[in-house]
């Protein structure tokens, strides 16, 4: 099984971001997906998921409105568009899978199914 992020990078604030999630090796289409983060000192937050069909989608509440989940069950990748980003955006981001269909994910890795290696984020002028 692998999760592999992408798209990681140096921001001003303000600015956007779209990450990516290539997976291979498990079945992606069925599998519900989240988006989590880590900032530097601070524990795994859940910040948004999706589920297998695409249709339904939730976000924790400091992202509402500036990111957006996304995936596309034909290329096995995932998508999280990142507008509007703030200081407190920074973080390592991982994808993540599980079977369970939770839309509130977990905050701690172990949970998932299957986790990739992360994307840092950082945001800063």
């Amino acid at each position: 099984v692998q999760l592999v992020e992408s798209g990681g990078g140096l921001v001003q604030p303000g600015g956007s971001l779209r990450l990516s999630c290539a997976a291979s090796r498990f079945a992606f289409s069925s599998y519900w997906m989240y988006w989590v983060r880590q900032a530097p000192g601070k524990g795994l937050e859940w910040v948004s998921t999706i589920n297998t069909g695409g249709g339904s989608t939730y976000y924790t509440d400091s992202v509402k409105g500036r990111f957006t989940i996304s995936r596309d069950n034909a290329k096995n990748t995932l998508y999280l568009q990142m507008n509007n980003l703030k200081p407190e955006d920074t973080a390592l981001y991982y994808c993540a899978g599980a079977s369970r269909g939770n839309p509130w994910g977990s905050s701690t890795l172990e949970w998932y199914a299957y986790w990739g290696q992360g994307t840092q984020v950082t945001v800063s002028s």
